[in-house]
């Protein structure tokens, strides 16, 4: 995999350490229109199930983001799943690089929604 632009290896980063520090399946971070960074957990409650960029999206939209540069998350599935691409594109629109990588932070595959 090709070097990621400074500022979305920051997402990488703070992908990484929310998903260590809360021991979660997932870590996600995105990046809004504004530069502003959001980043999160998978939550899995009995009455709550939202993957970690899902949480990051609702993060973005409860701040008043009105759109998404970037987004990553870290986890052991191959590949973003269509709801999180969708969550992505529904605030973003098309085109908006999202980085998929291993829990240690090495991105495997970029791809635009």
């Amino acid at each position: 995999m090709t070097d990621l632009a400074p500022e979305d290896a920051k997402l990488v980063t703070l992908a990484r350490a929310t998903r260590a520090r809360v021991g979660a399946a997932e870590g996600a971070a995105v990046r809004d229109a504004d530069g502003r960074t959001y980043a999160a957990a998978t939550v899995d409650l009995p009455s709550l199930q939202l993957s970690a960029v899902q949480v990051c999206v609702a993060m973005a939209v409860a701040s008043g983001a009105k759109g998404l540069e970037a987004a990553v998350v870290l986890t052991e599935a191959d590949e973003a799943t269509a709801p999180d691409l969708a969550a992505v594109r529904d605030l973003a629109g098309p085109g908006v690089p999202v980085h998929v990588g291993d829990p240690r932070g090495t991105i495997r595959s970029s791809g635009l929604t």
